[in-house]
C-alpha cells in the first residue's frame, strides 16, 4: 500500500541548470530550439506584465497581478504542454495562459471586470484564472479525472503559489489525485510571499515540495529563474503524469520581485534590500546571456524578439481601450443550460429596473 519514501523525495537543492550568470552547470539542457523559443516567449511576457500595469493606471484594467520576475515559470508551465493537455492558472498567470496561445486582450477580460473569464476554456484548454487561492486545483484534479475516465492521454497542469499550500483545498486536491493517480502536475510557483505573510508564517516544512510525501506523491524542487531547468523538470513531470505514475508535485523558488497587484504597498512588510538580489537574478537575462554565448541569439534577432513583444502590447492597448457594451441578459444566459424559474424572475426584475431608469 506504501510507496518508497525516497522515491517520493525531492532534490536536497532546487535543480539549476542555468547558474544565475547563465553558465551551463547541469547536463541534458533542453534543445537550441527549446531554449529559443522560450526566450521569445520570456520577451514577450516581460512586455505583458509593464504593459499590463501600464493599463491599471490608465484606468482600462481594475487589477493586475504582476508576475515580473517569474516569467520563466509563467512560460515553461506553457511549453511542456501538448495541445490536448490542460492548463488550470491562477489570478497571477496571465503570461502563462498567453504562453498557450490565448489572446492577451482576451486573457485580461477578467481583470478588466468583466463577467467571464474572455476565452472559451473548453477550445484553449485553459480554465478561467482562479482568484480564491487552491480551489481551482480541485477543479484541475476533476478535469484529470474525468479524462482519464475516457481513456485521454490529457495531462492537467494546476498552478498555485506558496501561499496556496495553506489552504484546506490544497489538501484535498493532492490527496484525491494521489488516491485516484489522477494525472496532475501541482505547479507551485514559491515566490516567498502570499501578499504580505512571508513563507516563514507559512509552513515549518523543509520545502514545499516535501508536502507531497504525505500524500504518497513525489515532489521534485526547481530554480523557478531557470528557464532550462524549469522546461526539464515540468517536461519530466508531464511526462510521469501521462504515462500512467500518477500526479506529481514540482515546487519553483522564485520571487515576486513586484508588489502582490497594483493595490499593494509592499514596502509595508519588506525592504528593498531584500529584493534587490533577486532583481539580479532576472530570468530574461539568465537565458539570454547563455544564447548569446552559444551564438544562438545576437543584436539583430533581440530586437526581432522585442518587436514582436512591442506589436503583442499594442495589440493590447488597443483591445482593452475599447469600451465593452454591456448586455444584462448575458448575467442570466449562461448559469444553466435551460434556465430555472428563479434566473427567469430575477432577469424580469432587473429588466424591469432598467426600463423605470430608462423611463427617468
Amino acid at each position: 500500500m506504501t510507496r518508497d519514501a525516497a522515491h517520493l523525495l525531492p532534490s536536497g537543492e532546487p535543480v539549476m541548470l542555468l547558474d544565475p550568470d547563465g553558465n551551463p552547470v547541469g547536463v541534458d539542457l533542453p534543445t537550441d530550439d527549446a531554449l529559443i523559443r522560450a526566450y521569445a516567449a520570456l520577451v514577450a511576457a516581460r512586455r505583458l506584465n509593464d504593459q499590463a500595469y501600464a493599463l491599471v493606471r490608465q484606468g482600462r484594467l481594475a487589477v493586475y497581478p504582476s508576475s515580473h520576475g517569474q516569467e520563466a515559470c509563467q512560460v515553461a508551465a506553457a511549453h511542456v504542454l501538448s495541445p490536448g493537455d490542460w492548463l488550470f492558472p491562477t489570478y497571477r498567470d496571465t503570461a502563462a495562459i498567453a504562453a498557450r496561445g490565448v489572446d492577451p486582450v482576451q486573457a485580461l477580460t477578467l481583470l478588466k471586470g468583466d463577467w467571464h473569464s474572455g476565452y472559451d476554456p473548453v477550445a484553449t484548454r485553459v480554465a478561467p484564472q482562479a482568484t480564491p487561492l487552491a480551489t481551482h486545483l480541485l477543479h484541475a484534479v476533476g478535469v484529470a479525472h474525468a479524462g482519464r475516465l475516457r481513456g485521454e492521454d490529457a495531462v492537467v497542469m494546476a498552478i498555485c503559489g506558496d501561499g496556496a499550500t495553506s489552504e484546506g483545498d490544497f489538501h484535498e486536491a493532492l490527496n484525491f489525485a494521489a488516491v485516484f493517480r489522477t494525472p496532475v502536475v501541482f505547479f507551485v510557483q514559491n515566490n516567498e510571499y502570499a501578499i504580505s505573510v512571508p513563507l516563514s508564517r507559512q509552513t515549518a516544512a523543509p520545502s514545499l515540495a516535501h508536502k507531497g510525501i504525505g500524500y504518497g506523491i513525489p515532489g521534485e524542487r526547481v530554480d523557478g529563474n531557470d528557464i532550462a531547468a524549469l522546461l526539464t523538470v515540468l517536461g519530466a513531470a508531464v511526462e510521469k503524469a501521462r504515462s500512467g505514475e500518477g500526479p506529481q508535485l514540482v515546487e519553483a523558488h522564485t520571487y515576486r520581485v513586484q508588489a502582490h497587484t497594483n493595490a499593494d504597498d509592499a514596502s509595508r512588510y519588506r525592504d528593498a534590500d531584500e529584493v534587490a538580489p533577486w532583481i539580479a537574478r532576472d530570468p530574461i537575462t539568465r537565458v539570454e546571456t547563455y544564447l548569446r554565448g552559444r551564438g544562438l541569439l545576437d543584436d539583430q534577432k533581440a530586437a526581432g524578439y522585442a518587436a514582436s513583444a512591442a506589436e503583442m502590447a499594442e495589440h493590447m492597448r488597443a483591445g482593452l481601450n475599447t469600451d465593452v457594451v454591456a448586455d444584462y441578459r448575458d448575467l442570466f444566459a449562461y448559469v444553466y443550460a435551460e434556465p430555472t424559474p428563479q434566473l427567469r424572475e430575477q432577469q424580469a426584475l432587473v429588466a424591469d429596473e432598467l426600463t423605470r431608469e430608462e423611463v427617468r
